[in-house]
């Protein structure tokens, strides 16, 4: 059994639908963060799936998808460190990362 273009875009649907339950269902910031980040992930794995799988004969020698990861993995590198930074300052304020308890923005 070899892998095909499905295993990609199943695995990425089902990692994708964990990281959103983990996103919306949680209230500790750091998990909500964490769901984001699986998240990308999933569309990682799925840009690199349809980048190994392009039949496009002039198109099919580029690493698209691969390079799209590597800026991805990038973008959520940088969110996350601005994102625990902000959690650190608000729980430094407010002794909590609990979201819904967590209203620094209202005046």
């Amino acid at each position: 059994m070899h892998l095909t273009l499905n295993h990609f875009l199943v695995l990425g649907a089902i990692l994708f639908c964990i990281g959103l339950y983990g996103a919306i269902a949680k209230r500790n910031a750091i998990a909500v963060l964490m769901g984001i980040e699986v998240m990308l992930n999933a569309v990682n794995v799925t840009m690199v799936g349809f980048s190994y799988f392009n039949q496009v004969q002039p198109y099919a020698k580029y690493l698209t998808g691969q390079i799209f990861a590597i800026f991805i993995i990038t973008v959520a590198a940088a969110e996350a460190a601005v994102a625990l930074a902000m959690v650190i300052a608000i729980y430094r304020k407010r002794d909590t990362v609990d979201v819904g308890e967590i209203n620094v923005l209202k005046f």
